[in-house]
């Protein structure tokens, strides 16, 4: 695909966006996060010198690797991975836009500490399971917005901005639109929350149709 026809491309996913946004309101925007995990970081110029600047991985060493390799670029870089609590620091040293995926108590109040120790403020997004599946991280759906305030509570160094959550492993759609539904619900109820991460290549604009304000998309946006 040459430079033409990638930007061609490019250009009917961000489309794909904006019909899926202006159908719940004219108001309503959604911001990408473009997942570059399996993306060079040539690949990732060639998507900023189109417009993108947001974009996400789920390793800590990768995430520093390209940040360090495209300083000189003026992107935003979202951690979208899980987060293991021997890597926090390394995670805090990068100093991502985002993380969105704080999946438990125990990771929220040990995240707390490193973050009391740099005095540093970490925006933050909770996941959500919100299709109950084993396969996936997060919190149930029936604690979450508990749980959002407890953390707001007692972990004043993590901002709280909203929540994440991945749509159901399904190829019903209304399966998939209920897990979103869900995670919109608990959004709307949260204190101070403004982002709701919802959709991902293969589901985002009906995600954005459920409410969704950011989505993480990956192969939709680095075609192989």
């Amino acid at each position: 695909m040459n430079e033409i026809e990638y930007k061609i491309y490019i250009d009917d996913v961000i489309r794909r966006v904006e019909y899926a946004r202006v159908r719940v309101s004219g108001h309503h925007i959604v911001k990408i996060v473009a997942i570059s995990k399996y993306s060079t970081t040539q690949e990732i110029k060639n998507l900023y010198n189109i417009g993108q600047r947001a974009y996400g991985e789920n390793k800590v060493q990768d995430l520093k690797s390209k940040s360090n390799e495209l300083e000189e670029l003026p992107l935003e870089w979202h951690f979208v991975g899980n987060l293991q609590k021997n890597k926090i620091n390394n995670l805090l040293n990068i100093n991502p836009t985002l993380f969105h995926a704080l999946d438990s108590l125990e990771l929220a109040y040990e995240l707390q500490k490193k973050l009391e120790v740099k005095d540093m403020i970490l925006d933050t997004l909770i996941q959500i399971n919100s299709a109950k599946e084993e396969s996936k991280h997060g919190f149930m759906p029936e604690i979450a917005a508990q749980t959002y305030a407890k953390i707001q509570k007692d972990c004043p160094n993590i901002n709280l901005r909203g929540v994440m959550s991945i749509g159901a492993h399904s190829d019903e759609r209304a399966i998939v639109k209920e897990s979103f539904d869900i995670t919109y619900n608990i959004y709307k109820e949260l204190d101070g929350a403004t982002i709701c991460s919802m959709g991902m290549s293969g589901d985002y604009e009906l995600a954005i149709e459920c409410g969704s304000n950011m989505v993480r998309l990956g192969s939709v946006l680095f075609p192989k």
